[in-house]
This record gives C-alpha cells, structure tokens and sequence, in this order.
C-alpha cells in the first residue's frame, strides 16, 4: 500500500511539474513582452542622457531629432515651444542667457529616472541638475529640476512629445500611466 501511495505521489509530482512545463508554453510571449519593456525603458534613459549630452555639446541638429513632430517643451513660467526646431532654438536661445554660449564650461545630469512603458508610449521623472563653472574657474550647482516628461516611439526611437521642466506634475492622460 505504501508503495502505491508513494508511486501516487511520484506521478502527481511528475504530472504537476510537466503541466508546468506545458505552462510555460504561453510564456514566451510574456517573457518578451516584459523583455520589450526593460529595453524601452533603457532607450529612453538613454534619450534623457542624450537631452543632456547634446545641450552640453551645443550639437542642436542633433538635439533637434531627440523630439517627436509635435512635440512639446515647457521649461521656467515662460519658456515654451512646440515642434524640435522651435524648441532646440528656444534651447540654443537660453544657454546663451544663461552664460553659457560653448561647451566645456558646464554640464548637465540626468538622474533618479523612473520610466512607465504602455506600447508605444511612455511616461517618465527624472531630475535634471546644471553645474556651470564660475569666472573663478569654481564649479557650482545652478539649477536641479524636476523633469515630467511623455514619451512617443516615432519611426522605431523613442522621442519626447512632452518635457516640462518643474511646476506642478501633469495630470494622467487618458491610455498613459
């Protein structure tokens, strides 16, 4: 009898764990869907890290093809623009106020990324910090921003369609997280 019991637990074993192998069968589209989703998350933070190199390196033909057709671009109460041409000149236009018309002399940093993947579009926050060195040759932090940010794949990359630098946190839209 304990041989029977104990051969019926070896099959119920067996049985359970090939109906999880035969499970996993349906897995693989999972698995890749979640694998699609960690390899947009990291084009995109490669996208924020590419906003800030190419502001660095003042490359604004470069900057210009960070940003979908009809993308968007709020920074400060006033600065505004929509389109990557308007807004890489609003961008070129800003650094020069700032004190910073070439390379070398500041750098920003793209840090604590959190990105939302939903298809073919995307949310994220990140924090966005300036240090501009000073006439004394000393470098200091000018600005750390809150950075709310909507994201578009556009032609296979992924591309802002909103960037808000600061104020108070975009409302949800409808089919985003």
């Amino acid at each position: 009898m304990r041989a029977r019991i104990g051969c019926f637990f070896v099959c119920a074993a067996l049985a359970s764990s090939l109906t999880g192998v035969a499970g996993q069968t349906a897995k693989p589209d999972a698995l890749a869907a979640r694998l699609q989703v960690l390899e947009d998350r990291e084009a995109i933070r490669a996208l924020l890290v590419s906003y800030a190199r190419t502001l660095d390196e003042r490359d604004f033909a470069g900057f210009e093809q960070l940003w979908a057709k009809d993308a968007e671009f709020i920074g400060g109460s006033s600065d505004a623009a929509k389109g990557p041409a308007a807004i890489a000149n609003l961008l070129q236009g800003l650094l020069k106020v700032n004190a910073a018309p070439v390379p070398g002399r500041d750098f920003h940093l793209v840090m604590n990324q959190t990105v939302d993947v939903t298809g073919d579009t995307a949310t994220g926050f990140s924090r966005g910090t300036w240090v501009v060195t000073d006439p004394d040759k000393k470098m200091r932090i000018s600005i750390i921003a809150n950075y709310y940010d909507q994201f578009v794949r556009e032609g296979g990359r992924w591309k802002f369609k909103r960037h808000q630098i600061g104020g108070t946190p975009p409302a949800a839209q409808s089919g985003t997280r």
